[in-house]
């Protein structure tokens, strides 16, 4: 008889803290069950720089630069079903916190006028340097996304019910105690 297969998974973190994949990882010993149901593609316990076909895509972080936009894309090409991870993936988070600002004053402010900088320093203008965006956004205003998964960032727990709800066909469904925003 031969297993079932394993449902393919990718995840990122885009303009954010990696608190989120941090959590992923308090899921700790359970992981270790998870990973009797999944395989992991790109990921940043993996070493696989683009996204593959997958089941599952799970993004961290906010849309603050075009490379942002590109995995985003990639990711939603890729993956089946995509769920935004934590507060800055649903709403921006932290990183929109300058939307309120222009973007020149900021890049200014930060490497050309700030008290202490070398004299002569000038905001970096390198083609290896991705685009900033003059807003950050949540991944949702780019592609379509088929979960929100809130909090800052979410518990172990959370993230592990509400995998264990899609994985095994079940809408997930986060009761009291499993959203927070610390």
């Amino acid at each position: 008889m031969n297993a079932p297969r394993k449902l393919k998974v990718a995840t990122t973190s885009l303009a954010g803290c990696f608190g989120c994949h941090m959590s992923f990882l308090d899921i700790d010993e359970r992981l270790l069950d998870l990973l009797e149901f999944i395989e992991f593609d790109r990921t940043p316990l993996t070493d696989i720089k683009h996204c593959g076909p997958c089941d599952i895509g799970i993004i961290e972080g906010g849309v603050c630069n075009a490379e942002n936009v590109c995995v985003l894309r990639e990711f939603r090409a890729n993956c089946k079903i995509l769920i935004a991870l934590g507060a800055c993936a649903v709403n921006g988070g932290l990183p929109a916190q300058r939307n309120h600002l222009d973007l020149r004053d900021i890049l200014a402010a930060v490497y050309v006028t700030e008290e202490g900088l070398v004299p002569g320093t000038q905001i970096p203008n390198d083609p290896e340097l991705p685009l900033p965006l003059n807003q950050v956004h949540p991944i949702h205003e780019v592609v379509n996304i088929d979960y929100f998964l809130p909090g800052c960032p979410p518990s172990g727990d959370a993230i592990w019910k509400f995998l264990t709800d899609l994985l095994t066909g079940h809408t997930p469904r986060l009761g009291h105690g499993l959203i927070r925003y610390d």
